[in-house]
């Protein structure tokens, strides 16, 4: 049957290696996929609005520091990986996965524009035999409702004229264990032909890939990764906020709950969240819940518990000050970290630029350090300052926001007048003078 000819002829290709695989966004989910298809013999056409993201790859620069720049260079050197700001090289591409960001909107709404101007942009260009893969986190529904309908208007049929699935991104920057290659891929297609498609080709390049029924399914699978996380670490929050009421040391609790090596799992309070993932993802979850008259009462306060650990650091840092006969406003308060999580540049979501805000807002004198993190853009007065000894004595407070494994804690213990750590970072440094306040 020529429908089957039709799927043959690309699951081949792809076996063979002889496909050209198009990659939508190369940010820190698509660059290392676009890395892997081209390590697996592929040639990769990467698409990205980015300019200076063009720029780097074809000079063989890397702006992930997940993605070698050897890899890139070569994979550049050899014409296996071209990128471009250009849409039209689509039309030579036997795949394409969508892999552009996902916000929030200001009322915490899902901003899918990115993923509907993807899809129009591959519609222009769609042909018969090709495979689309949606990758970018979204709420259940979005494949089937967004991207087929828009497919479909060319003319074509789904599962036999082209195939469609969701593959969620899993992308967790800094691991050094778990990276794209080994991380368990899901696949669902919007047909059992489509999700065979799928799970052929990724196989070429991924380690493991799982199938699951649909699309919906796949896409539920991601949210509740993330919705998971995001509960729990709400959950360990509270606790924080109760044995700081109570005068325990929940460090301590945690630390000790985790010898069980049973039925409990440890978590770690923190500033708040961060990524493009764990503080946006839920809400995906419960928007779509809302439109079916369902309120995701776990989410919501989750969120509620989340977004609120910024404000009780501030409060921890102004009670810390006014115990030494100081106000919050016109003190020196240095920030360590400003990354959202330990030994990255990524700043996205960060909670210490929700709480700088804060400081700022009640006239602190900011500055930071972030080796990872040269410029904050949003605050062009607030300087990146070097970590010596004349620094970090005139500091009022050092707060340390981001457990960076590259400070000396000890020393700036040591040094330091006022240490507030969110991140237990401290742990096991002598504190004899008191100036440790742990969150």
């Amino acid at each position: 049957m020529k429908e089957a000819g039709t799927m043959e002829r690309l699951i081949k290709r792809f076996k063979d290696r002889t496909a050209t695989v198009g990659v939508i966004g190369l940010g820190y989910v698509g660059l290392p996929l676009a890395i892997e298809f081209g390590k697996a013999g592929f040639n990769v056409i990467g698409i990205d609005t980015d300019e200076e993201k063009v720029k780097n790859i074809h000079e063989g620069n890397s702006y992930i520091p997940d993605v070698d720049p050897e890899d890139i260079n070569r994979l550049v050197s050899s014409g296996q990986l071209n990128a471009s700001i250009d849409y039209s090289p689509l039309k030579n591409a036997d795949s394409v996965s969508i892999c552009v960001p996902t916000p929030l909107g200001k009322t915490k709404d899902p901003d899918i524009s990115y993923i509907i101007s993807a899809a129009r942009k591959i519609a222009d260009y769609l042909h018969k035999g090709e495979l689309i893969v949606l990758e970018s986190t979204t709420y259940p529904g979005t494949t089937e409702e967004i991207i087929l309908p828009e497919l479909e208007a060319k003319g074509f049929k789904v599962g036999e004229d082209f195939f469609l699935a969701f593959s969620p991104e899993r992308v967790d920057p800094g691991n050094k264990i778990y990276r794209t290659k080994n991380t368990p891929k899901i696949i669902g297609g919007i047909t059992e032909r489509c999700t065979e498609v799928a799970k052929v080709l990724y196989s070429q390049a991924i380690d493991t890939v799982i199938p699951v029924s649909t699309t919906k399914s796949a896409e539920m699978v991601k949210l509740l990764e993330n919705t998971f996380r995001a509960v729990n670490i709400a959950l360990v929050n509270e606790v924080a906020l109760m044995c700081d009421r109570l005068g325990i040391d929940v460090w301590e609790v945690i630390e000790a709950a985790s010898t069980k090596p049973f039925g409990f799992m440890p978590f770690l309070p923190g500033p708040g969240l961060g990524g493009h993932c764990i503080p946006v993802d839920p809400y995906y979850l419960a928007w779509k819940l809302k439109t079916l008259d369902y309120k995701a009462r776990f989410i919501e306060l989750a969120g509620e518990i989340n977004t609120g650990m910024p404000f009780h650091i501030v409060s921890i840092i102004s009670d810390a000050l006014n115990e030494r006969q100081k106000s919050v406003k016109g003190s020196k308060i240095l920030v360590l970290g400003v990354s959202y999580k330990k030994d990255i540049g990524d700043i996205r979501e960060s909670p210490a630029l929700d709480i700088i805000r804060l400081l700022v807002k009640k006239g602190a004198v900011i500055s930071y350090n972030d080796p990872f993190v040269p410029v904050l853009s949003d605050y062009n007065d607030i300087k990146n300052v070097r970590i010596e000894e004349k620094v970090v004595r005139a500091a009022d407070c050092i707060l340390i926001t981001t457990d960076h494994a590259i400070y000396n804690y000890e020393w700036i213990v040591e040094k330091a007048r006022l240490v507030i750590d969110t991140r237990n970072a401290t742990k096991g440094v002598k504190d004899g003078a008191g100036k440790v306040i742990k969150l």
